[in-house]
């Protein structure tokens, strides 16, 4: 189990985040419902979808790395 507060479970949030969001952008009904703010809370799940797309294969390399920690190393 990761605790949220410390800072490997900052990074596995964050991944999770942006891999969701990335996810999401995909769908339309949902890219138009829950993407189409760009300033303020909302837009950090814009900006995070923005860097799952963009930077797909560094954020599954991340996801992979983090994967691996969690089960084999931790």
């Amino acid at each position: 189990m990761t605790n949220a507060y410390s800072f490997e479970g900052i990074i596995i949030m964050s991944l999770l985040v942006i891999c969701t969001c990335a996810y999401m952008r995909r769908i339309p009904r949902l890219k138009q419902w829950f993407l189409s703010e760009r300033k303020g809370f909302l837009g950090v799940f814009y900006k995070a979808s923005v860097i799952g797309t963009r930077l797909h294969i560094g954020v599954a390399l991340m996801c992979s790395l983090m994967a691996f920690y969690v089960m084999v190393l931790k």
